[in-house]
C-alpha cells in the first residue's frame, strides 16, 4: 500500500490504477475539513476508533501543509492518530499538499482508489485548513464533515465562504467551549437562510479529545450514506470524483506541456501578450 501510494506521487502511478481499478467503487469515503487549529486531526482518531469498533478496516489520508523547501508535509502521520499505529486494519498516510487549492494533495484521488481497491472499507481523508476557494474535497468525497471551532473568528468566515454548500454533516468541536451555543445557533441561522433540496445538513457536537459526541457524528455519517444510497445520489457522488480526478489528470499534463512552450518560446523582446499569443497558437487544437 504504502509503495503504491508513493508510486502515484511520483507520478507513475497509471499503471497501477488501470490495473486495480475494477476493484474500486467499496469504500465509505469521508472527508473531513475546517479552519486550522478545530482538532480535525482529534476528531479523525474518534472516527477510526468507531469504525474499527464496528470491525471495519480504514484508511486515512492526511494531508498536510508543504514546507516551502523540501516541498514535504510540515505536520506528518507521526504525531497523528498515534493510538492506531500499531492496528494492522488502519493504514495511515501523510501527503503533502504542494500548494494545490482545494485542501488536497495533487495524488489525493489516487490515494483514495488505491486504499478502496485494497479492500479498505472506510477512507477518511483529513484536509489542510479551508478557505473561500478550497472546497475541492466536496469533489472527492461521497460525505463532508466541516469541523468549527467556537470562538474563532474563522469559524464565521467558513459559514460566509460558501462551505455550507459543501458540508453534509457539520461538527461544532470543543462542546466545552463557552461560546459553543451561540455557534450552533449561528450555523442554524445560516442555514435558515438557504435552499435544500433533498439532503439537509445534519449538526453534531463533540467534545472529541474526550470522546464525547463521536458515536452520534457516526450514527449522523450513517444516515447521509442511506440517504445517498436511497436516492441514487451515490452514484452520482462516484461520478463527480471520477470527473474531478480526470480533470486534474488532465490539466496536469496541459500544464507541463504549457510550461514546456514558455520555456522553450521565450524570447528576448517579445511582450507577454504576444508571447501567450504565440504559444497557444503551437498548441494542439482541441
Amino acid at each position: 500500500m504504502a509503495r503504491a501510494i508513493s508510486w502515484s506521487e511520483s507520478g507513475r502511478g497509471g499503471d497501477l490504477i488501470r490495473a486495480l481499478y475494477a476493484k474500486t467503487g467499496r469504500a465509505m469515503t469521508l472527508g473531513l475539513t475546517g479552519p486550522p487549529g478545530v482538532g480535525k486531526s482529534t476528531l479523525a482518531s474518534g472516527l477510526v476508533r468507531k469504525a474499527r469498533s464496528l470491525g471495519k478496516r480504514v484508511g486515512v489520508v492526511s494531508v498536510d501543509p508543504s514546507s516551502p523547501f523540501s516541498h514535504g508535509a510540515l505536520l506528518g502521520d507521526r504525531i497523528r492518530l498515534a493510538e492506531h499505529f500499531t492496528d494492522e486494519c488502519v493504514f495511515i498516510r501523510s501527503m503533502a499538499s504542494r500548494g494545490h487549492l482545494g485542501g488536497l494533495a495533487g495524488a489525493t484521488a489516487d490515494a483514495v482508489l488505491l486504499m478502496d481497491a485494497f479492500g479498505f472499507d472506510v477512507v477518511l481523508i483529513e484536509t489542510v485548513g479551508v478557505g473561500q476557494s478550497e472546497v475541492a474535497i466536496a469533489e472527492l468525497a461521497h460525505t463532508v464533515l466541516v469541523a468549527l471551532q467556537p470562538g474563532s473568528g474563522d469559524s464565521i468566515q467558513v459559514l460566509k465562504a460558501g462551505i455550507m454548500e459543501i458540508a453534509d454533516v457539520f461538527v461544532v468541536n470543543k462542546a466545552d467551549h463557552p461560546m459553543a451555543d451561540q455557534l450552533r445557533r449561528e450555523i442554524r441561522s445560516t442555514m435558515e437562510m438557504l435552499q435544500w433540496d433533498g439532503w439537509v445538513p445534519e449538526l453534531v457536537v463533540t467534545q472529541a479529545l474526550a470522546g464525547t459526541g463521536i458515536d452520534e457524528l457516526w450514527s449522523a455519517v450513517e444516515r447521509h450514506v442511506a440517504y445517498l444510497n436511497e436516492t441514487g445520489e451515490m452514484e452520482m457522488r462516484r461520478r463527480d470524483a471520477f470527473t474531478h480526478q480526470v480533470r486534474q489528470l488532465a490539466l496536469g499534463r496541459l500544464e507541463q506541456r504549457l510550461n514546456r512552450a514558455i520555456r522553450d518560446g521565450a524570447r528576448d523582446g517579445v511582450d507577454p501578450y504576444e508571447a501567450a499569443e504565440r504559444i497557444l497558437a503551437s498548441l494542439p487544437k482541441f
